[in-house]
């Protein structure tokens, strides 16, 4: 299930300080950078706040009213950069996709109109303004740190369906029944083949067939070739 982008409010201390991590699953505080301001979708800019970059999230804290914050895991997370154009965006930020849960009832521009109530679980993009843009490249590195902890599992049926798609034992390829088809189904899948050798004997003499049978291909040109030439004479 997708999370999104979410409410956050829970802060430490009296209520106006860090933000409260899941320390119990492990996670950290990677970075904080101040003076950050935050656009969801094509709504208006909101006034700066702080943003903490943890093991697991993102979570912008609105200086201004204690009770406003957002998260989004990096496994919500599609894509992320750094946009400088200014046709693209008026100032230097980081630019982020979120995915979302897919609704047929959604309308694709449900998060740009800044009249309508705020649904946070429709907001696809999300830009984090610095006041001090030369900290872009800093809040970058630490998002692809942060990113690669986080890694998008694999869904296990998909895996099965993946390999049954690219994995070829030799006894399917029958390569040394005899079977005339056999050239065409080893440069068909090469890759199953080199890939999945591990030293087995198996699958390197399906390698050396092919090899002998492209040496009598080239040998069989020559000797058309010399054909022709008598021919000539």
């Amino acid at each position: 299930m997708v999370a999104g982008l979410r409410e956050f409010a829970l802060r430490s201390g009296d209520g106006s300080g860090k933000p409260v991590l899941d320390e119990s699953s492990g996670e950290e505080l990677m970075h904080v950078q101040p003076s950050v301001a935050v656009a969801l979708g094509n709504r208006p800019v909101e006034f700066p706040g702080t943003l903490y970059i943890t093991s697991r999230k993102l979570i912008w804290l609105s200086d201004v009213d204690m009770a406003k914050g957002y998260a989004v895991d990096f496994l919500s997370i599609s894509l992320h950069a750094v946009s400088r154009d200014p046709e693209a965006y008026s100032s230097p930020c980081i630019y982020t996709q979120i995915e979302v849960e897919e609704d047929e009832d959604d309308d694709d521009d449900s998060d740009t109109e800044s009249t309508e109530v705020l649904d946070l679980s429709k907001i696809r993009e999300m830009r984090l303004v610095p006041s001090d843009s030369t900290q872009l490249e800093t809040m970058f590195d630490v998002f692809c740190e942060c990113a690669e902890l986080n890694p998008e599992p694999v869904d296990e049926e998909e895996e099965e369906e993946s390999g049954h798609n690219w994995v070829f034992s030799a006894d399917q390829m029958d390569v040394r029944g005899g079977d005339e088809d056999a050239e065409w189904q080893i440069s068909q899948s090469p890759t199953s083949v080199i890939g999945h050798s591990n030293g087995d004997e198996g699958l390197a003499q399906p390698m050396l067939e092919l090899q002998i049978n492209d040496q009598r291909f080239e040998d069989a040109e020559e000797m058309v070739h010399e054909s022709e030439t008598k021919d000539h004479h």
